[in-house]
């Protein structure tokens, strides 16, 4: 499993639990799956355009016996309004990694995800309730692009993890929370760090070893 899918639901997880959420772009349902593993979601929409990622999502709730706490779905998210208009406590998302038109060629080559971040970032405004919370993972090099097309969707930064592959690293992703409420009150929280002298730290283990809190 990716570590950032694992890294999401854990950011996205807390620090309230959520009825209702939905994950845009959800692949085989990685971070739904973490975040009902974790009991930090009531109900989860795994919502994929690929038929058969989408097909694996459905198999891979039914196999954790989650068929009734959740479900998979095959649409775009240029309409998310099918499964649901300002329904949502929680959209989690890990987007596409590359815009189109932008990246190195060899990062492309190797099979990078591809795809526009604001078709993401207007979908998951339309699907929150007023009060909800979009939780986003994406490049710490394109922090900026990240927090500048949120507020065009209308959605406020309002909590950032910057995580490290070590501290003595620049930062490798960046895990960001916003809403749609007024600007300011952005809340930076201490970095994660991943890995030490001696391998990965301990914060890591117990997060990859299924610890909710850490």
């Amino acid at each position: 499993m990716n570590v950032d899918a694992v890294l999401l639901a854990w950011f996205a997880g807390s620090p309230r639990r959520a009825k209702t959420a939905a994950d845009l772009g959800s692949g085989v349902g990685a971070v739904g799956l973490c975040l009902l593993f974790r009991d930090r979601v009531d109900y989860m929409v795994l919502a994929e355009l690929d038929p058969d990622l989408s097909r694996l999502s459905k198999a891979n709730l039914k196999a954790n016996g989650w068929s009734t706490r959740g479900e998979a779905v095959e649409i775009d998210v240029r309409t998310p309004d099918m499964i649901g208009t300002a329904a949502y406590d929680l959209v989690v998302c890990n987007p596409p990694y590359v815009e189109e038109g932008r990246g190195r060629p060899r990062a492309v080559a190797k099979g990078a995800r591809i795809g526009k971040l604001a078709i993401f970032t207007d979908a998951a405004r339309l699907l929150l309730r007023a009060r909800g919370r979009a939780c986003f993972v994406y490049p710490a090099l394109e922090l900026a692009t990240l927090l500048e097309t949120l507020r065009a969707s209308g959605l406020e930064p309002k909590r950032l993890c910057l995580v490290h592959a070590s501290d003595e690293q620049p930062a490798r992703v960046a895990l960001v929370e916003a809403q749609p409420a007024k600007r300011g009150g952005l809340v930076v929280l201490p970095p994660f760090i991943e890995r030490d002298a001696a391998g990965p730290t301990s914060r890591l283990r117990r997060l990859l070893g299924g610890r909710a809190e850490l």
